[in-house]
């Protein structure tokens, strides 16, 4: 099975993503009885499980797509796991908010791949 840019890129941003919001914010529920520093570097031995697959995500995606359009895409998988992350794990309530966060995204993933987006349209015209 041959997986395109777009799928290697996304699923190598997704699994980055798990490891990079337990290392921003798992320390708040597991370690918050230890001294910050504990917490900072076990955070830091996280975000490196983080690097190895965040640049070669970005490596593997900018082949095919520019750095605005990777960025959005992060910032939309970002949401993607933090919003479960904070509900099941963190135990924090469901906000309306995240759900108007969630519209601003695909606003701007509108407008970062619309050039694409339009090419797809054309193309299933004809």
């Amino acid at each position: 099975m041959v997986l395109s840019v777009l799928s290697k890129t996304t699923l190598l941003l997704i699994a980055s993503n798990v490891f990079m919001t337990f290392a921003w914010y798992g320390h708040l529920r597991s370690l918050n009885h230890k001294a910050w520093y504990i917490a900072a570097l076990i955070s830091w031995g996280i975000a490196l499980f983080e690097y190895l697959l965040q640049v070669p995500a970005n490596r593997i995606g900018h082949t095919a797509y520019n750095v605005a359009q990777l960025k959005i895409l992060q910032e939309v998988i970002t949401l993607s796991v933090f919003v479960p992350f904070s509900v099941w794990f963190l135990r924090e309530p469901i906000r309306l908010d995240y759900l108007w966060a969630a519209l601003c995204m695909c606003g701007a993933v509108y407008f970062v791949f619309r050039t694409e987006l339009h090419a797809i349209i054309l193309s299933t015209r004809h």
